[in-house]
């Protein structure tokens, strides 16, 4: 059974940082690429961060760039979103998702696992 479990969220005030975490367990996740989402209250799921199976390609949604960093760990099975200079904007729940493809992927359909979700506030 595949598994996708995230961690790190929490309460910051803006400017701070957070990384999440996801790990990944039930397959083989070298071979996946993955992606961070966030849905805000009210609001569409929204592409935050892909990174490509090797994790030689990465790609942010503009209003992260510069602040947040998608990474995979040296097993390509956990994937990490680092998070600098929070904004009030960026309050959320954070979801990782997994894609049994190679590439970068931006849509929430094209992604085949999900994770639960950590929420993430953000304090003015």
């Amino acid at each position: 059974q595949v598994r996708l479990v995230e961690s790190g969220g929490g309460l910051v005030q803006a400017g701070d940082s957070l990384r999440l975490s996801c790990a990944a367990s039930g397959r083989t996740f070298s071979s996946y690429a993955m992606g961070w989402f966030r849905q805000a209250p009210g609001k569409e799921r929204e592409f935050v961060a892909s990174i490509s199976w090797s994790g030689g390609m990465t790609d942010y949604v503009d209003s992260v760039k510069g602040r947040f960093t998608i990474s995979r760990g040296d097993a390509k099975n956990t994937v990490y979103l680092q998070m600098n200079s929070l904004k009030p904007e960026d309050t959320a729940v954070y979801y990782c998702a997994a894609v049994s493809r190679r590439g970068l992927w931006y849509r929430a359909h094209e992604y085949d696992y999900w994770g639960q979700g950590t929420q993430v506030t953000v304090s003015s």
